[in-house]
């Protein structure tokens, strides 16, 4: 079984995810390769060293280029702010790595697009970091949809709403910066629930968005007011190319919300409901049941569901986090040694990011977006 090679750049809380996941996966699925993460990035030899130590991976680099220039490293793994995606991929792309990156691709469809353009004529593989697409349960979900059992999907109804930035005293930081992050709330988290509904529905045609900063200045680390220079929250209306109709909300500032992405699918033959804080779970209705049968169901991960029985033979013994990006860097390794395709590659990245700036463009225009 081939090692593939990988260097991470970041060593936050994703990238620590990330060494998780590559130590972790070929315990849990054998192949059909091996992922090694042979050196790690950081911002200055210190950091890198510190990160080193504590991820134990062999090489540090307080440097991300010379990471990119080993010419032991296969794969550029890129956990790190949203600015330094598009610098760091296209230099990946140029030394002939596949990449990695965590979502969302770029700071807007622009910078996207120019990485989509670095790939071509290139054999690399690519993949974004839309974790939450490798859930067991969605990949049931999805052949329940693609079988039909759900009947003609009219509406789906989507959220990802979270309150890690709901208290006014917690600090300005790079998500709250146009140019380190971007977009806010819905390239944070937004992006994730558009994944879903790509992934589940098709593709957008077109969106009327509405966003709002709750919380319009924090203190910086020195204690400075700035002001908060994107959104907190936002809703959209969309109407996707099958002809359903749907609703996105996002938040940074909802009050109990931890792991608030969930949605509601609703076709003619039935209904499916789903909640991250209940990963485990789908809620299912069928509309033939018999008068007197007819409600919600609750249905639970066990091993006819993708990817659940490498981890455990005992259906309703759930899955946690960081088990999902086990099944995510599985989907990479199988990209890499068999040519499998991946969740979301750079092209359908490229698609998130165009509805990402539509939702906002049509919020700072009043008016509907076709796409």
């Amino acid at each position: 079984m081939k090692d593939i090679r990988i260097g991470l750049i970041g060593s936050g809380y994703i990238g620590k995810t990330h060494a998780i996941a590559y130590r972790t996966h070929t315990s849990v699925f054998g192949g059909p390769a091996n992922p090694v993460c042979v050196a790690v990035a950081d911002d200055g030899d210190a950091r890198a060293v510190d990160a080193a130590r504590r991820l134990d991976i062999g090489k540090a680099y307080g440097d991300w280029r010379a990471l990119v220039a080993d010419p032991e490293v296969d794969v550029v793994a890129i956990a790190t702010p949203n600015s330094l995606h598009r610098e760091m991929a296209l230099a990946a792309i140029a030394a002939g790595k596949h990449v990695y990156i965590e979502k969302p691709l770029a700071l807007d469809a622009p910078e996207a697009r120019e990485i989509a353009a670095a790939l071509k004529g290139k054999n690399l593989v690519h993949m974004l970091g839309y974790n939450y697409l490798c859930n067991p349960m969605i990949g049931m979900l999805k052949a329940m949809i693609d079988a039909g059992e759900l009947g003609e999907i009219v509406h789906f109804r989507g959220r990802h709403n979270e309150d890690y930035m709901a208290d006014p005293s917690v600090p300005f930081g790079w998500r709250c910066s146009l140019v380190l992050s971007g977009s806010g709330t819905i390239g944070d988290m937004g992006s994730h629930l558009i994944s879903m509904a790509l992934h589940l529905v098709g593709p957008v045609a077109a969106i009327a968005g509405d966003i709002q900063t709750v919380i319009p200045t924090r203190k910086d680390a020195n204690g400075a007011s700035r002001a908060v220079e994107n959104e907190d929250q936002g809703h959209a209306m969309v109407r996707f190319k099958g002809g359903a109709m749907g609703v996105f909300e996002s938040s940074r500032v909802a009050q109990g919300k931890k792991q608030g992405l969930a949605f509601e699918i609703v076709g003619t033959k039935g209904s499916i409901e789903f909640d991250q804080e209940r990963m485990n779970e789908l809620r299912l209705y069928e509309a033939g049941a018999p008068v007197g049968r007819r409600g919600f169901k609750t249905l639970l991960v066990d091993g006819s569901c993708p990817d659940f029985a490498p981890f455990c033979p005992a259906p309703g013994h759930g899955l946690g986090y960081n088990d999902l990006k086990v099944i995510e860097v599985n989907r990479l390794m199988k990209a890499i040694a068999e040519g499998a395709p991946v969740p979301v590659d750079v092209h359908k990245a490229c698609e998130i990011e165009d509805i990402i700036d539509a939702w906002l463009l049509s919020a700072e225009e009043r008016r509907w977006i076709d796409l």
